[in-house]
C-alpha cells in the first residue's frame, strides 16, 4: 500500500530493528507501507504488523533485505515515515560491540541512557536551516526515561540480566572500529560501540517521539576479545538478537496492553 498523506491516528508505536531482525519470524505482516516523504524514501520493508497479538509499525532501518549500510540509511525519511503515521513511540533495537569488560559476552542487553556521536555527514536535523527552519533542541537526555524505565520492567519480568544505564559510542560505519579507536572510544567514557543511533534519536527528539533503545551485544569490541570479531559476530547474532526480541516482546505487550 501507497500512502501520501497523514494518518489521523496518533498514539501509535514502531519498532525499528537492525542488523539479525530485518524479519522476526513471530511477526505477521498486516499491511506493507511505502510513503512519501520530504526528504525521499524511507527504508524499504516498512509494515503494519502484528506481534503477539499486539499490532505496531516495524521498520527494519537498513531495508528488509540488509542492504543499506549505516552511513547510507535514510533515517530523516524513516522517522518523518513513522510521524506520518501517528507514530508517538519508538522501541529501537541495535547490535553493538562490547567495550566495557562487563560487556563483551554476546547476548549482555543494555538500556542506554547516554550517547556519544562521532558520525560525519549523516542528514542529521529537521531544523538545519536548509530544509527546515533553524532551531536548536534540547538533547541532554537523548532517551526517553519512561521507555528506559518499560524496558527495564519487561527485563525484570522476564527473568532477563539487563544493564539499566550505559553510555553508547555512534561510530561512522560500514568498517568496523581499530583497536586504537576503541581505547579512545573508553577514555571518552563509552561502554558500547555501535553505528546506528545517531541521528535516529534526535530526528526522534525533533519530532516529539519518545524514543527508547535497545542494545544487543553481539561481539567484543576491537582488541576486546580473543576470536575475530567477523567470526564472532556470524556466530553468535542470532542467539543474541533472539535473546533481545524476547525482551522487547514483553515492552510492547506493557506499552500496548490489550
Amino acid at each position: 500500500m501507497t500512502v501520501s498523506k497523514s494518518s489521523p491516528a496518533r498514539n501509535q508505536l514502531a519498532l525499528i530493528t537492525g542488523s539479525g531482525a530485518s524479519a522476526i519470524d513471530s511477526m505477521q505482516r498486516i499491511e506493507p507501507l511505502i510513503l512519501k516523504t520530504p526528504y525521499g524514501p524511507h527504508s524499504p520493508g516498512l509494515a503494519r504488523v502484528e506481534w503477539h497479538g499486539r499490532q505496531l509499525f516495524h521498520l527494519p532501518r537498513h531495508g528488509a533485505d540488509h542492504n543499506l549500510a549505516p552511513h547510507l540509511v535514510n533515517y530523516r525519511a524513516n522517522l518523518w515515515a513513522l510521524h506520518q503515521l501517528g507514530v508517538s513511540q519508538v522501541l529501537a533495537l541495535g547490535a553493538v560491540g562490547g567495550i566495557r569488560e562487563d560487556l563483551i559476552t554476546p547476548g549482555s542487553l543494555v538500556i542506554p541512557d547516554q550517547l556519544i556521536d562521532y558520525t560525519w555527514g549523516r542528514d542529521s536535523s529537521f531544523f538545519d536551516g536548509a530544509t527546515g527552519e533553524l532551531k536548536h533542541i534540547d538533547f541532554t537526555l537523548p532517551f526517553t526515561a519512561g521507555l528506559r524505565k518499560v524496558l527495564s520492567r519487561a527485563a525484570q519480568a522476564n527473568g532477563q540480566s539487563c544493564l539499566n544505564g550505559g553510555v553508547y559510542g555512534v561510530t561512522q560505519g560500514p568498517r568496523l572500529e581499530t583497536a586504537a579507536e576503541i581505547e579512545r572510544l573508553q577514555r571518552d567514557g563509552c561502554d558500547l560501540v555501535g553505528m546506528t543511533a545517531m541521528p535516529e534519536a534526535v530526528l526522534a527528539r525533533e519530532l516529539g517521539i519518545e524514543y527508547g533503545f535497545l542494545a544487543v551485544v553481539v561481539n567484543a569490541a576491537a582488541g576486546r576479545g580473543s576470536v575475530p570479531i567477523t567470526d564472532e559476530f556470524e556466530q553468535q547474532m542470532a542467539g543474541a538478537v533472539g535473546h533481545a526480541l524476547k525482551l522487547l516482546s514483553a515492552a510492547v505487550c506493557e506499552l500496548l496492553p490489550e
